[in-house]
Formats: C-alpha cells, sequence, structure tokens
C-alpha cells in the first residue's frame, strides 16, 4: 500500500510540474548562467585538484541545483495549507510517509532532469568526463533533494507563511553554499576556513562528486559522500514524516 499511495502522490505532483513547462525549465537558468558566465573565468587557473575547471565547477553547479531548488519547496505546502488541499488529504487513508515520498521524488525527478539539462549545456561549453561519473553525479543530486526537500517541506508544515519561511531558508542556504565549496574547492581556502567547511554535510557531496568526474571512485571523499547522503536522506525523510503526521498533514 505504501508503493500504491507513493505511486499516487508522485503523479499527481508530477503531472502538475509538466504542465508548467516553463518552471521547469527556468529552475536550471541560475546554474546554467554561472556555467555560461563564471565558468570561462575559471579556465587555466590552478585549482588544487586533478582535473579540468569544468570537472571542478560542474559538479558544484549541479549540488547547487537540488540544493537552492529543494530548500525552498516547502512553499507549496504553505500554499497548499491555505487552499485546504492538505486537510483534504488529511481524511483519505494515504500513508503519511507517502503524502511525503511521493512529493520528494517528484522533486528529485524534476532536477535530476535540470541536471541533465545543465551537463549536456557543459558539454558544449568543454566538460569532458567519465559516463560513470556523471551517472554518479546525477544520483548524488537526487539524494541531496530527497533530504533538503524533506527538510523544507517538514519546515513548511511548521510555519504559517511564506515570510516567515523564505528568512529561515535564506539563513541556511547562504552559510551552505559558501562554506560547501560549491564553487571553487575548500582547499583554496586558509586553513581555518578548511575545518570549519567540514562542519557542513554538503562539503562531502561535493568533493564526492568532482572525485567521481575525474574517474576516481575508490576513494576517501567518495566514501564519505556516500555515507553522508544516505544518512543524511535517512535521516531527513525520518524527521520530514514525523512532522507531517504531528502536524496534521
Amino acid at each position: 500500500m505504501l508503493l500504491h499511495d507513493t505511486a499516487l502522490v508522485y503523479g499527481r505532483y508530477l503531472r502538475q510540474s509538466l504542465r508548467s513547462r516553463f518552471a521547469l525549465l527556468f529552475g536550471v537558468l541560475t546554474p546554467l548562467l554561472y556555467l555560461l558566465f563564471f565558468g570561462p573565468l575559471l579556465t587555466g587557473l590552478p585549482l588544487g585538484g586533478e582535473g579540468s575547471s569544468w570537472q571542478v565547477l560542474v559538479p558544484g553547479l549541479l549540488l547547487q541545483l537540488g540544493m537552492f531548488g529543494a530548500l525552498f519547496a516547502g512553499f507549496t505546502v504553505i500554499v497548499e495549507k491555505g487552499q485546504g488541499v492538505l486537510e483534504r488529504m488529511r481524511v483519505t487513508p494515504v500513508s503519511r510517509l507517502a503524502l511525503l515520498l511521493g512529493r520528494v521524488l517528484r522533486d528529485a525527478t524534476v532536477f535530476v532532469f535540470q541536471a541533465v539539462l545543465l551537463v549536456l549545456a557543459a558539454l558544449v561549453m568543454g566538460l569532458r568526463a567519465p559516463l560513470a561519473g556523471v551517472l554518479i553525479g546525477f544520483a548524488f543530486v537526487a539524494l541531496l533533494t530527497v533530504s533538503l526537500a524533506s527538510l523544507s517541506y517538514a519546515l513548511g508544515m511548521k510555519v504559517r507563511t511564506p515570510q516567515e519561511f523564505g528568512p529561515l531558508i535564506n539563513a541556511v542556504s547562504m552559510p551552505s553554499m559558501l562554506l560547501s565549496g560549491l564553487m571553487l574547492p575548500m582547499s583554496l581556502a586558509p586553513g581555518w576556513l578548511d575545518v570549519l567547511s567540514h562542519l557542513v554535510p554538503f562539503r562531502y557531496l561535493v568533493d564526492a562528486v568532482r572525485d567521481a568526474y575525474v574517474g576516481r571512485y575508490a576513494t576517501t571523499h567518495m566514501l564519505h559522500g556516500v555515507l553522508v547522503a544516505v544518512g543524511f536522506s535517512v535521516l531527513a525523510v525520518t524527521v520530514g514524516t514525523r512532522l507531517f503526521r504531528t502536524a496534521g498533514a
């Protein structure tokens, strides 16, 4: 029943996304602008790692896509609460876990699709990476989306208005972006900043995907990235489901 309920919720929200094709493509605009206007500035610069500048930048942009998109996913829950959609879902026998999983799996599908578009654009710009590394990058985008979208939906259940939600998300997203090394490797940072960045879980995902993009799969970075991504996803879904249940969603 959980799989059946999840498929129903997933299909409902995926159809909504497909009907809004402009929003589907617009979501990839910000990382695409970074790729087009920031990427060429890094060409030929010593970035402290293996591979080309594109193999450093593109993994960060992929995770930036999943991070920012998933963090703001909770806005839809606030809207649905105001319209009474969640109240109508509450009286159905659908599992609370399915109500969350259907949403986050839709988000993961959308952001992986956008990640594919971003990688195709990067290939035109000059990216060269092994296919296995590119696929691993998509898997990390999906896991990151599941984690952050779950927490975002949970937060959306707790706050009352978008005016409360937005500042909280911005307070989390900006430090996370700066300390995770999305744009440039943290190995370029001063020692104290590099140490501080290890407290941000996204740092491990970025390092893992960068290793994958240069064809290095059996590394400490990859192991840490997988453990953090999977563990964070399980924790986030558990927390999100509990808040969905207690908030009457």
